[in-house]
Parts: C-alpha cells; structure tokens; sequence
C-alpha cells in the first residue's frame, strides 16, 4: 500500500509538471525506466518528515483533510450542476438537483461530523498544511511570470478555452 501511494502521489507530481502547475524539474523520467525519479525523491522526502509525526495525528490529519476534499468536491459537483445545467460532460448523474442533494447529504454529514471531532492538533496541522499550500501556489505563480524556474507548456483551466477538449 505504502509503495501504490508513493507511485500516486509521484505520478500526481508528474502530472501537475505536465500541466504547467509545478516547475518542469518534476516531470523528470529515468531513461531506463521511466519513473519520474525527481517527483519520486521528493515524495521519500515529505514521508521522511511525516514519518516523525505521532501515527494518530498523521492518521486524523490525513481523514480531516480528505473530508475537506470531499466535502468540495460535492460542493462543486452541485454549483456546477445548478450554474451550469446545460453543460457537455462526460458523464451526467441522471438525477434533478433536489436528488444530486439529497445524495450528497449523508456522506457530507459524515465528513462533516469527521472535521468536527478532530482535535486542536489536527486542526493546526491542517492549516498549516493549507497555508503551506496557498503559500507555495503564490510562489509558482511568481516563479513562472518571472520565469525564474523553467515550466512546462500550461494547459487552460478554463475548459471553453482549451481547444483540446473533446467534451465541448
């Protein structure tokens, strides 16, 4: 398991070099192999520093945070459906908003009530987390408008912009 989330969280690495999100250093492959080797040691690196963690709070912060994720993607599920009815997708859930709520509604509460309980390290571990995250985003941002680090080509995240997308 631990081998399947390290390759993960590379792979995650490597893909967001790809879009143009993270310098174009992380979407470095072995030329042997092809694993993203650089995506990879710096995966080994943030384990490492986890690793010194109490296990119970690396296990809570690690269920608050995907709750958080969770719960947003719900959210966005839902704003995209109501905003944006009529859009091409992939896939449609076949259900009118008041049903795509009210099957949203039980596992949101169980997320909800996951983030309630979690104590005062957990939360504090969590907000540094998210401002390291906001933090490091704000620094990508004036990396690459002052091109001090090198990225890859962006993709557009506005889908009717991005002539590539076979959805629109």
């Amino acid at each position: 398991m631990f081998e399947a989330q390290m390759s993960s969280g590379a792979f995650q690495l490597l893909g967001m070099a790809d879009l143009g999100l993270l310098p174009a250093v992380f979407s470095r492959r072995a030329a042997r192999t092809g694993t993203p080797w650089v995506a990879i040691a710096v995966s080994t690196i943030v384990t490492i520093v986890v690793s010194f963690l109490c296990f119970d709070d690396v296990v809570a912060t690690a269920n608050f945070l995907y709750s958080l994720g969770t719960l947003l993607e719900f959210a966005s599920f839902l704003w995209l459906r109501a905003k944006h009815p009529a859009m091409k997708r992939p896939y449609r859930v076949p259900l009118p908003l008041p049903a795509l709520v009210a099957m949203c509604a039980v596992p949101s509460a169980f997320l909800a009530y996951v983030c309630v309980v979690a104590g005062w390290k957990v939360f504090a571990l969590a907000g540094g987390l998210t401002m390291l995250g906001v933090g490091w985003h704000g620094v990508m941002r004036v990396c690459k408008a002052n091109k001090v680090l090198r990225f890859n080509n962006t993709v557009s995240a506005d889908p009717q912009q991005d002539p590539g997308d076979d959805y629109h």
